[in-house]
């Protein structure tokens, strides 16, 4: 059987959550744009892989071990329930202006992932950086 990671140009590198997330999400987005205006199956398609996507958010999110911070999870369980409501409105009749608030959600909710993943190396590397100043301190005194 074949990986489904072979189905896309790029995935992910394996063991990085938060990159696998932001990586759906714009995958999510770039298939919502690119079958906007094209055959209805295309767009069916991929509206749906969207929802899954939110639903397996949803599901996780839910979960009472779930690591999010509270006031966050709650922002995302909202932001959720509001795909939920615009895909099966896209469902029944496709809307330019709609299909685009998912792809902006979806493009939004990403970079805040890839952010968070961006300051948490930046901090990696401040607090690696730190001991070795220190001892550079301490061989001057």
């Amino acid at each position: 059987m074949t990986s489904p990671a072979k189905a896309y140009p790029r995935t992910p590198e394996p063991g990085n959550p938060a990159r696998t997330e932001a990586w759906a999400l714009l995958e999510a987005a770039r298939q919502l744009h690119q079958t906007k205006d094209g055959p209805i199956e295309d767009f069916h398609a991929a509206l749906r892989k969207n929802w899954r996507l939110w639903t397996i958010f949803q599901a996780s999110l839910s979960e009472a071990d779930c690591p999010v911070p509270l006031p966050i999870r709650r922002n995302l369980l909202g932001l959720s329930n509001f795909v939920d409501r615009q895909t099966a409105e896209l469902l029944a009749v496709r809307d330019e202006k709609k299909v685009e608030a998912l792809v902006n959600i979806n493009r939004q909710i990403s970079e805040g992932l890839l952010e968070g993943q961006r300051a948490s190396a930046r901090a990696n590397q401040q607090q690696a950086a730190a001991p070795g100043a220190t001892d550079r301190q301490l061989e001057s005194i």
